[in-house]
């Protein structure tokens, strides 16, 4: 069983990568067909235009990342309860401090933090 899928894998995965992406063009397909020209009065598209618009679409908003949609997924988790871990109260301490007061402030323009200008510098003098 072992070599026949080994030897069969050539030609085994690309047929089920095509059957994948045959499944996700009809499922495009359909809810564009059933959905957009009620709600945008748009045309309706075939089989082969929902592929390309899938295709486009992965190429232009990417195929996601290893870690699921954060920023680093399950492995940045586990690095970081590590280190956690390996710090001392005190140090634990000042880094849930320092990380409430950097993640939790107020958004400024744009929805962004607002950032002191020296905020990494003065912190690694005081270290030095």
């Amino acid at each position: 069983m072992k070599k026949i899928f080994y030897k069969g894998r050539f030609i085994f995965i690309p047929l089920m990568a095509a059957a994948f992406l045959s499944l996700i063009s009809f499922v495009v397909m359909e809810l564009w067909n059933n959905l957009l020209p009620e709600i945008l009065q748009v045309r309706t598209i075939t089989f082969w235009q929902a592929m390309g618009l899938f295709v486009l679409c992965k190429i232009l908003f990417g195929f996601g990342k290893p870690g699921g949609f954060g920023r680093g997924g399950f492995g940045m988790r586990a690095k970081m309860a590590e280190r956690l871990e390996q710090m001392s109260p005190e140090e634990r301490a000042r880094f849930k401090e320092q990380f409430s007061d950097r993640m939790c402030r107020k958004r400024g323009r744009w929805g962004r933090a607002e950032w002191p200008e020296n905020d990494f510098k003065a912190e690694a003098d005081k270290n030095a």
